[in-house]
């Protein structure tokens, strides 16, 4: 027997109370009952507690017993509180398994989980995180949002549900905090001009700056930290009439991080407000043309030209260099494109990428 149901047998009914009161005043059951007026059987129903001392019989009670009937009806209200309590932690226990599934380390890191022991309470917390009753609630809303939600992941890790899902809840909850206006669609394409000089320069604080060009636009930018095997690196996704982006900084390079973000804007510029799903997640639902379309949107706004179409020299980092001040980009964004077209090989001219650190503007709960 567990030590929620020892709490259950042993937790003391108000009808033990109403015994101990007949036995002091020497009256039977039978007595009690003619002298309220109610049969045997419903007297044993309240002493057993199949059914609740309510106000009509806690004055009856009152009057036969001469026990205040506020006494009756508080008795009464603390032991169906806490026989529920008992209830409910014993309806949590059943889902400490699905704890596994959840990123409980990285959650209470970022203090949305102060509970440290496994167990009913913590699966409480976590379904107060995600804000639903229970797990039924979570896979509908969770677990079955990857087929409505649009990622840029990586196949190179294993997926997890519980991680994706824990992803997917911190961008709700800090949007939330935002006061986002309506979106303004002419403003946001304003914003990815304003982008392409963040690109450029790079500044020390673009992402607070991008953040802030995004909210003016109606636009809620989250950083979001990364998950183990939640391989992603950035989500386009509506939610209360807003758009969301989410962004991770899972590469932790200024070329990947911009094209993630002009991918996920494009998303929310090219593509319907329901109508978005999860890269390659599962391949019944995966919609390339879409994702085409997102990565030649963020392969125009970054570096319009075909680079294998265009006049390069010996490739050297001065000439990358060279080409980027042309275009008006930045070097690693020409790297990177001359990568993934196979003209360099990965390993080659790393050291003109810049380092993406996302850390001190993820925000701790």
């Amino acid at each position: 027997m567990s030590k929620l149901q020892e709490e259950l047998e042993m937790l003391s009914k108000p009808g033990d109370t109403l015994l101990e009161v007949i036995e002091y005043l020497k009256m039977s059951q039978v007595e009690l009952a003619k002298r309220m007026g109610k049969t045997p059987a419903k007297v044993n129903d309240l002493i057993s507690a199949k059914k609740p001392i309510t106000y009509d019989t806690a004055l009856r009670l009152e009057k036969v017993l001469g026990t205040d009937s506020e006494f009756w009806l508080n008795r009464e209200m603390l032991y169906r509180k806490k026989l529920l309590a008992i209830h409910q932690q014993l309806k949590l226990e059943r889902f400490i398994e699905w704890l596994k599934l959840q990123p409980l380390k990285e959650l209470k890191n970022l203090g949305y989980l102060k509970t440290t022991r496994i167990g009913s309470e913590m699966v409480e917390e976590c379904f107060k995180f995600y804000g639903v009753a229970n797990n039924k609630q979570w896979k509908m809303l969770y677990a079955n949002q990857y087929r409505s939600t649009n990622f840029r992941k990586s196949e190179a890790y294993d997926v997890s549900v519980g991680s994706i899902a824990a992803f997917l809840r911190i961008g709700e909850i800090e949007m939330r905090k935002m006061n986002l206006q309506s979106f303004d669609r002419k403003k946001f394409k304003e914003v990815l001009k304003e982008a392409q000089k963040l690109v450029k320069t790079h500044p020390e604080d673009f992402p607070k700056t991008l953040k802030k060009l995004c909210f003016d636009a109606g636009v809620a930018l989250v950083y979001t930290p990364k998950f183990p095997k939640a391989p992603i690196s950035g989500v386009a996704r509506w939610l209360g009439g807003s758009p969301l982006i989410q962004l991770t900084d899972r590469y932790k390079s200024n070329d990947q991080f911009w094209f993630t973000f002009f991918h996920e804007a494009g998303h929310i510029l090219l593509h319907g407000r329901k109508n978005v799903f999860i890269e390659k997640f599962d391949k019944k639902n995966v919609d390339s043309k879409k994702e085409m379309q997102a990565n030649n949107f963020a392969k125009k706004w970054l570096l319009p030209r075909d680079i294998k179409k265009e006049r390069i020299g010996k490739i050297t980092a001065d000439e990358i260099c060279r080409v980027a001040q042309k275009h008006d980009t930045h070097p690693a964004i020409v790297l990177g494109r001359l990568q993934h077209d196979g003209i360099v090989p990965y390993s080659y001219g790393n050291h003109l990428r810049v380092k993406v650190d996302l850390d001190e503007y993820i925000t701790r709960y």
